[in-house]
């Protein structure tokens, strides 16, 4: 749109003029305000509420921070991790959880290590913020090592699958994480109600025991317009002070 600049001045939720007065405003034709409305919701920065009109998407992006998965934490009996973080930073959080047993998609049997024909539990869950889909967690377990356990239930585990899986005698002791970004697929699509032209990161995890047996593979799909991905690390020191020299300060 000919001299049109997004100057970030309009706040969340406020109404954008209309067609006809953006046509007028811009002198331009009625083709191009509808493809620079389109564009501007492709970019996840406006929504269209019809027959209202547009307005600016307010935007609370989710930090999601992998690194804090195996920290300990005070849950309540009744929520899991996430219903207790995000609840306490005042949000609404909730899940929709179905558990089936089914066959391993290739990529999860690879990193399972699983033999031809053997199945896996997949506890998949839709992860809501005020009442709006921001990802999806989907983790696939052995079903020989899960198969009477909670994690075969379609309902939070306040302590977490982890500590399931360790009171059945795998405990994680390493996890291999794995970073993609890429257009979503049509499930992803659905599931997420994303817009045109959304990209998606992919967080893939696997659990391994201290032997080395990886017992679970945990996918998480983050829109790119709703989330913040924050590693943290730190340096180690240890081999340096065990040689006898200091670390720099």
């Amino acid at each position: 749109m000919a001299g049109f600049q997004w100057s970030g001045t309009l706040e969340p939720d406020a109404k954008l003029p209309t067609e006809a007065e953006l046509r007028d405003q811009y002198d331009v034709s009625r083709e191009t305000v509808r493809k620079s409305l389109a564009l501007l919701m492709n970019e996840g920065l406006v929504v269209s509420a019809r027959p209202q009109g547009h307005f600016v998407r307010r935007r609370r992006p989710m930090v999601f921070r992998p690194q804090a998965e195996f920290r300990k934490r005070p849950y309540s009996p009744e929520m899991d991790a996430f219903t207790t973080e995000y609840a306490a930073e005042g949000r609404e959080p909730r899940q929709e959880i179905e558990v089936a047993i089914v066959e391993p998609p290739e990529e999860v049997a690879k990193r399972l290590r699983l033999e031809p024909g053997e199945l896996v539990a997949a506890r998949k869950r839709v992860r809501y913020l005020d009442g709006e889909p921001f990802n999806i967690n989907d983790s696939y377990f052995p079903l020989a090592l899960v198969r009477d356990s909670e994690i075969m239930r379609p309902e939070d585990i306040a302590r977490g699958a982890n500590q399931v899986l360790a009171e059945l005698g795998y405990r994680q002791e390493r996890a291999l994480d794995e970073l993609y970004v890429r257009m979503p697929i049509p499930e992803q699509v659905h599931r997420l109600g994303l817009g045109p032209g959304t990209p998606v990161g992919i967080h893939v995890v696997t659990g391994h025991t201290a032997k080395g047996k990886p017992v679970r593979v945990a996918a998480t799909v983050l829109p790119g317009d709703r989330h913040v991905i924050s590693y943290e690390r730190q340096r180690e020191f240890k081999a340096r002070a065990r040689r006898g020299r200091a670390p720099p300060q």
